[in-house]
């Protein structure tokens, strides 16, 4: 998936008033939805791009990109014609806010060449690179909110990749293909970057430049990049190498322009926040197997400050927002009572908490309300990951698909924190036939995790411990612990006949 970047290059010395030679329409898509302008966007570190100009889409009257591949020789397009297919159906199949957006692709046969032509969205503010320039620039600092937020919507992303089945590797991550948009929405582009040269490495018109050629952005690489054994941790390798420059704006490069291993360290130790110091350091572990997990740097102290139910609330007000009056959030924040508690913590040996109205800030809930609208908190990723279905051929190389028969699913990721305590609801529906479980586990880092769903006479309680275990909800550690107290639960609900609340503390 290739993203454009808000530089414009025009054939007028640069200037980047629009001209209406650049607005001339040199050719429409197929179908006459998209129409390629003459002007050009800069591509940056995007392997085997002939050229890339500005589009229309004029269904929906928004610019695009417009991004040609052009192969010289046709024998070796039509060798590997249905692989491009294939993968291009595929891009198709990839939807998250936070992933540069992929509408449309076709085929264009010559006579003596091909190419391959495809849409992309069109990010118009540019690159997080370009911003931290600016910002340098501008003798300002990163503010440590806009850090976390950012950070969240990159992981969120890579947290979605990653957990579909087969795995989708970016491979080319850095401050030059994340994007971000005038209202603080990232989207991370160049997606297609890894699974475009997996598929015909060679077959590209004058060969695609590999990233390592490319030597200012050497330090985003793993150290393991590139080889056989490489996966989804150089995503993580990388996205700490730009979590690093998001917090400092730049990584002061020797006089080449190589930033070298001294430097990210030296960096990383500059950090005041010990907390982003271990989190940028415990994605730039040398071993891969020793750097977390984008679903689990989701859920790190430094980033983690939105609590599920609150996100819960939020996606649901969002999701219905249709069916209230307009400034409904306004008018209702107006007739709280400010001393009015909201909600209650209740301790047994210590004085319990209290959250008063006076202590949301009504301003502070739209904005939260309008990051919510705009993406930047997906509720997908809060949650345990599960596979996305994409076919594997997405993540094979073509050495690969030669030689793999069966392949090894990649394995689940596991829980490994315990639960200390636990409790459940359970509610037989009118008729009778079946029951309404609701789980409350709260974990030994304090967060707290809420499970529903609804069970039939024939579910038993191993069968469903066993499922919390293989979506990582629960440690293999505590599913026989969980067995008991489900069958214990179920067995006193049956007895009763009425709602059944039921805690058990674990030791």
């Amino acid at each position: 998936m290739t993203m454009s970047v808000a530089e414009r290059h025009s054939g007028s010395g640069g200037k980047e008033e629009e001209s209406e030679d650049e607005s001339e329409i040199l050719e429409e898509s197929p179908c006459g939805r998209w129409q390629k302008r003459k002007e050009q966007v800069n591509q940056g570190n995007v392997p085997g791009m002939e050229s890339a100009f500005l589009a229309m889409d004029t269904e929906e009257g928004v610019e695009v990109v417009w991004n040609e591949v052009q192969f010289s020789d046709k024998m070796i397009f039509k060798a590997h014609e249905e692989k491009i297919k294939d993968m291009f159906e595929n891009l198709m199949q990839v939807e998250h806010p936070n992933i540069v957006k992929f509408h449309k692709y076709w085929l264009d046969v010559m006579e003596s060449k091909a190419r391959v032509i495809f849409i992309t969205e069109y990010m118009s503010s540019g690159s997080l690179k370009q911003f931290l320039k600016k910002t340098k620039k501008n003798h300002k600092t990163m503010n440590k909110k806009a850090w976390k937020r950012w950070c969240t919507q990159i992981l969120s992303a890579l947290c979605y990749l990653h957990s579909c089945d087969p795995p989708i590797i970016h491979g080319n991550l850095t401050c030059d293909t994340i994007f971000i948009q005038h209202n603080g929405l990232i989207k991370i582009g160049s997606v297609w970057h890894r699974l475009f040269v997996n598929v015909f490495p060679d077959a590209v018109h004058g060969g695609i430049k590999h990233l390592r050629d490319e030597q200012r952005n050497l330090h985003f690489l793993a150290p393991e990049y590139g080889s056989f054994e490489d996966k989804t941790a150089i995503d993580i390798f990388s996205f700490g190498i730009c979590a690093l420059e998001m917090a400092v704006l730049e990584i002061q490069a020797s006089g080449d322009a190589i930033v070298s291993k001294e430097a990210v360290a030296h960096t990383g130790q500059s950090l005041e926040d010990l907390l982003m110091r271990e989190f940028v350091q415990s994605c730039l572990r040398h071993e891969a197997k020793k750097r977390p997990s984008a679903h689990d740097l989701l859920f790190h102290r430094v980033l983690f400050e939105v609590h599920s139910l609150k996100l819960l609330a939020a996606h649901c007000f969002i999701n219905n927002q249709y069916m209230l009056p307009e400034n409904c959030v306004e008018e209702k924040t107006k007739t709280f009572d400010p001393s009015a508690v909201m909600a209650e913590i209740r301790h047994k040996n210590r004085p319990g908490v209290q959250l008063k109205y006076s202590h949301v800030s009504p301003l502070e809930l739209d904005k939260f309300l309008e990051d919510v609208k705009n993406g930047i908190y997906p509720l997908m990723n809060f949650a345990s990951p599960r596979p996305h279905l994409i076919p594997r051929a997405l993540s094979l190389s073509q050495e690969h698909v030669e030689t793999v028969t069966t392949p090894t699913p990649e394995p689940q990721e596991t829980e490994t924190r315990k639960v200390v305590q636990m409790h459940c609801n359970l509610e037989s529906n009118d008729e009778g036939t079946k029951m309404h479980l609701t789980l409350f586990l709260k974990m030994e880092d304090k967060l707290h995790r809420q499970l529903s769903c609804d069970i039939l006479p024939s579910d038993g309680s191993k069968d469903l411990a066993n499922e919390l275990v293989q979506y990582a909800f629960i440690c293999e550690d505590d599913c026989e612990k969980l067995t008991s107290f489900l069958d214990e639960a179920f067995l006193k609900h049956r007895a009763s006949g009425s709602v059944f609340h039921g805690v058990m503390m674990m030791h």
